[in-house]
């Protein structure tokens, strides 16, 4: 279960929370009948409905993101978020934008290959180049090289490469508040914890 209050339809009075409380829930409460449209749990949305303007300004991010005027491609904008995901540890991120990914049209062996793309041969030199700074984004807390830059400039311009750099880093927000909060797919125990049998007895080792 979530680990904050989910709102309940008969609780909602902001107009577009309702309205997208309606597009992927028809008529049901969410909370009392959760499932999306789509096939998740759904709680992303009843969570995020705890405060309405904050809401409002995740609709407002995906319609940015979504809009025809960005000037990235889609398939390398969700290569980026897919790997951001996974690298994040993020199951629901991750799932959702492969499937994105399928929708645009990437080859389904690029899509297996996220988890370990710097050995895979099936990405071109700007897939590759997108896939390692968004490492460098998540996994290097926004650390990369001026080597970086100069492979992305090669096929995007200035506009393309902010467009990936808060794209990418909003999805690791995003990623980051599911393991947090256990929203959707990342509703999960801790799998690290200590093994009680045993000893560790450094005169036996």
């Amino acid at each position: 279960m979530p680990r904050l209050r989910q709102i309940s339809r008969d609780e909602v009075t902001d107009e577009r929370v309702l309205a997208t409380y309606q597009k992927h829930f028809d008529s049901r409460d969410p909370v009392k009948e959760p499932g999306t449209k789509g096939g998740t749990p759904g709680n992303w949305w009843t969570v995020y409905a705890l405060d309405p303007e904050l809401f409002g300004m995740f609709l407002d991010r995906h319609k940015w993101q979504w809009s025809k005027d960005r000037k990235l491609d889609p398939v390398l904008r969700e290569l980026g978020i897919a790997r951001a995901g996974w690298a994040r540890g993020s199951r629901f991120v991750f799932s959702q934008h492969c499937k994105v990914l399928r929708r645009e049209g990437c080859l389904e062996r690029k899509i297996e290959a996220i988890p370990t793309w710097s050995s895979a041969d099936c990405y071109s030199d700007i897939e590759r180049a997108i896939l390692g700074y968004t490492d460098d984004l998540v996994l290097g807390g926004g650390r990369t090289t001026d080597e970086r830059l100069v492979d992305l400039r090669k096929q995007l311009d200035d506009v393309q490469i902010f467009e990936l750099t808060f794209m990418v880093l909003t999805y690791d927000m995003s990623a980051t508040l599911c393991k947090a909060l256990r929203l959707e797919y990342d509703d999960v125990e801790e799998r690290v914890t200590e093994v009680k049998a045993g000893e560790y007895d450094l005169e036996r080792m």
